[in-house]
């Protein structure tokens, strides 16, 4: 027999070719092919940022994703004990992990807004922190909280300046060691205890006085983020003053370990690559931020901010998943015609489009209120309210967006080759951090009573789109109908005020900034009755080729 005749030949077993198939979506630009964001930095004041945008847009699209895989496939460990039984207290994290937040931090997701004193810092920060949330979004957590938290150390004026300086540093510096041998610092948040939940105020620890604004925590925390932080914002009584501040460092100045007892880590359903921890504090030292019994008032700011960034990771996520449906559909072939040639399909793709702009303009709306609210009352008053009202309306569309990108995908978005699989895992988790639902709602009914400038900021923000289109003048009214209400009845439709609240101030910025067909389209199907419960249920004669066309460039 010779070799020709051999049936032992490799090629006659081969089953298939694989063809029909998208190539992989490495090195795109996440920054210069999305153009809606573009257009936002830009119409907020920060287009001098955009240089450093670009420059993270391509890490986000190319090395940072290959990062974002393996941090979330081998997941935190933790370490009570070393091999002798000498307690550690220790998170250990892929290497990947520790290239994700080396990046952020090297190009100041963490804390550019503090870095710069320019016009915009604050867009542009919110624009690097929608960017890295594309990428990998468990290691947003210690990013935004180090962002936010720093804005209450800023207020304090007895605390070592070190502790700010160091933080916007732009080293990211993991070791466990105290403040003065630090090169940069991140910091964590604990506030939830097991009683209470969102009602801090019921919160069971106690700080015990050493002198001055020094303490001793004794008690626990429920949820206790980002462990391996090197310090942590957290809520306790204070005796008869009440809940009040205070600033734990994980590391003591004589560089012995704080009495911080790790108990567990959560085993969560997404965020796998960030560690969420319950603690013990067994006399943890800890320094009092604020007034005593003045907590709340202390750690509001950064209360605002990571709700910002809970918005910020929704629409991103939103954005991502919108990505990876296009690309998809612009390679995939299904009877003879690529999938984003079939009308259906360009048609939900279409919807997926105008969610993600809707959701990219309000969030970056916020963050430049937040930018402004220091020299004009309009833009802190708008701040206020908008911030609870975006959260809520953003945070609550992101898992339909996700889920209905992963269908046209098929079988393929569901497995964790995907991204799409950790989009849908990481989807809810933004509506429920910082407060859910409910507790939005009536954080803005709580604003909207108790604060005149909130109402009379949305009260500008909304009328000049008054006359631009029937639907929205119609939901005008209607919401004005609401806000009259008796107090009882605002409570009760809450959630339908809130999302209509929400709707309007994305028509007004889509009527302002957007094409005039998509902004119409907006507005007769999400505040007038031409669109379907259901994502992909445009009425006929909607512009699918513009929405398509002004979401992804390249």
């Amino acid at each position: 027999m010779t070799a020709t005749d051999s049936p032992f030949q490799p090629e006659r077993f081969s089953t298939h070719a694989v063809d029909n198939q998208p190539p992989p979506l490495l090195g795109y630009d996440a920054y210069a092919s999305d153009p809606v964001l573009r257009d936002c930095v830009a119409r907020h004041g920060a287009a001098g940022f955009d240089g450093r945008l670009g420059d993270y847009g391509r890490l986000v699209g190319g090395e940072l994703l290959e990062h974002g895989f393996l941090a979330n496939r081998h997941r935190p460990e933790l370490r009570l004990f070393d091999r002798y039984g000498h307690r550690l207290d220790e998170v250990e994290f892929h290497p990947s992990y520790h290239a994700l937040m080396r990046t952020a931090i090297a190009h100041g997701v963490h804390a550019l807004s503090w870095q710069s004193q320019a016009p915009g810092r604050q867009v542009a920060r919110a624009a690097l922190s929608y960017l890295h949330h594309q990428a990998e979004a468990g290691s947003s957590c210690p990013l935004t909280m180090t962002h936010a938290g720093a804005a209450v150390l800023a207020a304090e004026p007895g605390l070592d300046p070190r502790w700010l300086s160091t933080l916007c540093s732009a080293e990211y510096d993991p070791r466990l060691a105290g403040l003065a041998d630090k090169r940069g610092l991140t910091l964590g948040m604990g506030m939830t205890e097991k009683q209470g939940g969102s009602d801090v105020r019921s919160n069971s620890t106690r700080a015990h006085a050493l002198g001055g604004a020094e303490f001793a925590l004794v008690g626990h925390k429920w949820f206790f983020s980002a462990p391996m932080s090197d310090a942590f914002l957290v809520l306790a009584q204070e005796g008869e003053a009440g809940l009040s501040c205070f600033l734990l460092p994980r590391v003591l100045d004589d560089g012995r370990r704080n009495a911080i007892r790790l108990q567990r880590l959560k085993d969560k359903l997404g965020n796998w690559a960030n560690a969420s921890s319950e603690v013990e504090f067994q006399g943890a030292w800890a320094h009092r931020l604020g007034a005593p019994g003045r907590g709340v008032a202390t750690i509001i700011e950064m209360v605002a901010l990571t709700r910002l960034d809970c918005m910020l990771g929704s629409a991103a996520e939103m954005r991502r998943a919108l990505v990876e449906a296009l690309h998809h559909a612009r390679h995939r072939r299904s009877f003879g015609r690529r999938l984003i040639e079939h009308p259906l399909m360009a048609h939900v793709l279409a919807e997926l489009a105008l969610e993600s702009e809707a959701a990219t303009r309000l969030a970056l709306r916020v963050a430049a209120a937040i930018d402004r609210s220091g020299s004009d009352a309009h833009e802190a008053a708008l701040a206020r309210v908008a911030t609870g009202i975006g959260k809520y309306w953003v945070c609550r569309r992101a898992p339909a967006v996700v889920n209905e990108a992963q269908e046209c995908l098929g079988g393929a978005g569901y497995v964790e080759e995907s991204i799409l699989a950790r989009l849908y895992r990481e989807a809810p988790l933004n509506s429920i951090w910082e407060g859910c639902g409910n507790i939005q709602c009536l954080d803005v009914l709580r604003a909207l009573a108790r604060e005149p400038a909130c109402a009379e900021a949305l009260r500008r923000e909304l009328e000049p789109a008054r006359g631009a289109h029937a639907d929205y003048d119609r939901a005008l009214a209607e919401i004005s109908g609401w806000l009259g209400s008796p107090p009882e009845v605002q409570e009760f439709r809450a959630r339908w005020g809130v999302e209509r609240l929400a709707l309007l101030l994305q028509a007004r910025l889509l009527l302002e900034a957007s094409d005039p067909d998509i902004a119409a389209l907006f507005c007769a199907t999400r505040l007038g009755g031409e669109g379907g419960r259901a994502l992909g249920t445009l009425p006929s004669g909607a512009p699918v080729a513009k929405l398509l066309a002004s979401c992804w460039v390249g």
